[in-house]
């Protein structure tokens, strides 16, 4: 347990900031949801524009530090990859 006062405010902090990372990898996690719904129901249109909308939220968290860029760059291509292979 920490014991001086600088070490329990950075327990404070880090409690903060790991909620807070969680809220984001959560709301990172719907979006790729959301293009992955879209690409199992064949809507390519609807999955195109899912998946405009949720790379800027992959790039966001990447360079925020919540997920690895390569891990941000491995999301991006797969879907593009699957969104690639929907009939028009």
């Amino acid at each position: 347990m920490a014991n001086t006062v600088q070490a329990k405010k950075r327990a404070r902090q880090a409690e903060t900031h790991r909620q807070h990372n969680a809220s984001m990898r959560s709301m990172l996690r719907t979006y790729i949801k959301r293009v992955i719904k879209a690409i199992q129901t064949g809507d390519k249109s609807k999955a195109e524009s899912e998946y405009q909308t949720a790379v800027p939220i992959i790039d966001r968290m990447a360079r925020k530090g919540v997920i690895h860029m390569n891990k941000a760059a491995r999301h991006k291509s797969r879907l593009t990859h699957h969104i690639r292979d929907l009939q028009a």
